[in-house]
């Protein structure tokens, strides 16, 4: 396989973007990542779109050519990846597949969700979809509430306060005020999360990732266009790793363990060649707080049942052992479902890049970036290094 770089990234601020549609995100998106690269729209020879509900809340699929032809490069081959909340890592896992493989030498990974403008009921819908829908769905289960009976067997089984895991938001919201992209720039405090409505039992409103629109997008090119170009700002992708596990809760042996996380884990550190110890900084999947914890676990930086503390202990913080969520996460940040697997990858170079701001880790030369499509149905680690 070749060496593969990231040589372009772009992305529109999250938020509610009533002015702005579908079409309207990628085209944005697409042209910022191209202006951060030293490229053209003549080099893109493919498009890898991550997006989970364009069919049901905006009535539109084809995303692909829909892209190329408003953004004006048809020809190009170009295509929707889908696979819930994981879309958008999907994506950027099959355009390192494609240049990667020698396929092609300039690939665009792109995801783009927009969710602001559909009614709560479509929205919840569509996000159930990440479930199955004959055995769950139909029972008027919702993801939130899924995701409550993970937290609530969590608490119990390792006696857990609610206050340590909701943590998660308040570390969140830190970071998120110096992230110009972020939907909610607005520090909060614990007592600001644990009095905030119940939205299933125990999650509270401020433990959830927020609705919101947006689109983001990398730009990944092979080693010969790296040198050609000769940007001082590249950064190589040593791996790429996407796993599955059973779909639904009530078939898994231990709802607190997500092993799609595990064995895409092992496979993106085999591939890289490297030990976990060498990571500097993760971006992780925390579309609720419990999730947050959780993840720290099974990628393997804390015991099981006591993730909690790394955030408790300030071990996830700029200066800790394991910095974390450094542009805000999925709570603060923002979650545009299909897009957020991209986000991640752009909070990540960012940070390797040097340009991480008032957020910046020192001397930043790994990342990870993992993104959980459903309640940990897919999971992709992406690894990168700072040349």
């Amino acid at each position: 396989m070749r060496r593969v770089y990231v040589c372009g990234i772009g992305a529109t601020p999250i938020g509610e973007h009533w002015e702005l549609s579908l079409r309207d995100l990628m085209v944005l998106a697409a042209k910022k990542a191209l202006e951060d690269s030293t490229l053209t729209k003549r080099d893109i020879e493919a498009v890898y779109i991550g997006n989970m509900s364009s069919g049901i809340l905006q009535g539109q699929e084809h995303l692909g050519s829909l892209f190329a032809t408003w953004f004006g490069i048809p020809g190009v081959s170009a295509q929707k990846c889908e696979a819930a909340c994981a879309s958008g890592g999907v994506a950027f896992h099959q355009a390192f597949l494609a240049v990667a493989s020698g396929m092609y030498d300039v690939v665009v990974a792109m995801g783009v969700e927009k969710m602001s403008d559909g009614n709560t009921y479509d929205v919840t819908s569509a996000l159930i979809m990440a479930d199955d829908q004959e055995y769950v769905a139909f029972t008027g289960s919702s993801f939130v509430g899924l995701n409550a009976l993970i937290y609530r067997r969590y608490m119990e089984k390792f006696n857990v306060k609610h206050e340590d895991i909701a943590m998660f938001a308040v570390h969140d919201h830190k970071y998120a005020v110096n992230n110009p992209l972020a939907q909610y720039r607005k520090a909060v405090t614990l007592e600001t999360v644990l009095n905030s409505p119940i939205v299933a039992d125990p999650l509270r409103l401020f433990e959830c990732a927020p609705i919101g629109d947006g689109a983001a997008a990398v730009i990944l090119c092979s080693e010969e266009v790296a040198k050609k170009y000769k940007s001082d700002r590249l950064v190589e992708v040593i791996a790429s790793s996407v796993a599955t596990d059973i779909l639904s809760l009530h078939n898994r042996k231990d709802i607190v363990t997500l092993n799609a996380t595990k064995l895409a884990m092992n496979k993106a550190l085999k591939m890289s060649k490297i030990d976990l110890k060498d990571i500097d900084i993760v971006e992780l999947h925390d579309a609720f707080t419990i999730l947050g914890v959780i993840h720290l676990e099974d990628m393997g930086f804390a015991e099981k049942g006591k993730g909690w503390m790394l955030v408790k202990d300030g071990e996830i913080e700029k200066d800790g052992k394991i910095p974390t969520n450094l542009m805000g996460g999925l709570k603060a940040r923002g979650h545009p479902v299909g897009a957020t697997g991209i986000y991640e990858v752009i909070d990540v170079v960012t940070q390797l890049r040097g340009e991480g701001g008032r957020n910046q880790v020192d001397d930043a030369e790994i990342g990870l970036a993992q993104n959980v499509g459903g309640v940990g149905g897919t999971v992709t680690i992406n690894l990168f290094r700072r040349l």
